[in-house]
């Protein structure tokens, strides 16, 4: 799952991409609203975190080009602004909660979780492959229904693959799930993190296969 904040506190701009990454996955920081409406055009995020206080304008005209995208991301809007009709605005425009300064991280996590879970609700939050489970809100990984843990980037890598089961998946596709704007990639990081991943369904008697395709990606299936 990708996750987007776009946040012009320096500060706090880091301390949420890392607070949301190690709870849903790989996240991006922009600061401005051209920077955010750049990002959303180049990549796919599932949930969007938006400031309303930015150098360029309300937060909340984000809103609009993000509900055009198919399927459209979750947002959350923080703000120092707590009226109920700021709050009203902002709920009318197309953001999914609201959340207001100062808050804890436990609180943003568990808005924008519950966010999510609404979001999936009609998507179907829990995907199978043969016998592997994936719950795309908890990211939560089962073989015959028993958990297994799998690091941060490999659990990106299978997320983007389950959400594609059946289909090929281009290596540029699983290095945008796994990695930020501003991370380095080895030549070789895709093919590393596929091998222990595959490693470590096959020790859990998964019967779900990832499976290279030359010069393109990999493919998972459940033959």
């Amino acid at each position: 799952m990708r996750v987007l904040v776009v946040e012009d506190d320096p500060q706090l701009g880091i301390w949420l991409r890392d607070a949301l990454a190690t709870a849903f996955g790989s996240s991006d920081i922009v600061t401005t609203l051209d920077e955010g409406r750049a990002a959303i055009a180049v990549r796919t995020f599932e949930l969007v975190v938006i400031d309303r206080g930015l150098p360029d304008g309300d937060g909340l005209a984000l809103l609009p080009d993000l509900r055009q995208q198919k399927p459209s991301p979750a947002t959350v809007v923080l703000t120092a602004l707590d009226d109920p009709a700021d709050i009203a605005r902002a709920l009318d425009e197309g953001a999914d909660d609201y959340v207001a300064k100062p808050f804890e991280p436990i609180e943003l996590v568990a808005r924008a979780r519950a966010v999510l879970r609404r979001l999936y609700l009609d998507r179907g939050a829990v995907v199978s492959i043969a016998n592997l489970s994936y719950d795309i809100v908890n990211r939560a990984v089962g073989v015959d229904g028993n958990p297994i843990v799998v690091p941060r980037r490999e659990l990106a890598i299978l997320e983007a693959l389950v959400r594609r089961s059946g289909r090929v998946v281009l290596r540029e596709t699983l290095e945008s799930a796994a990695y930020g704007f501003e991370d380095e990639i080895q030549s070789n990081a895709i093919e590393a993190h596929v091998s222990r991943l595959r490693r470590r369904l096959r020790e859990a008697n998964c019967k779900a296969t990832i499976r290279p395709v030359r010069g393109l990606g990999y493919l998972l299936s459940g033959e």
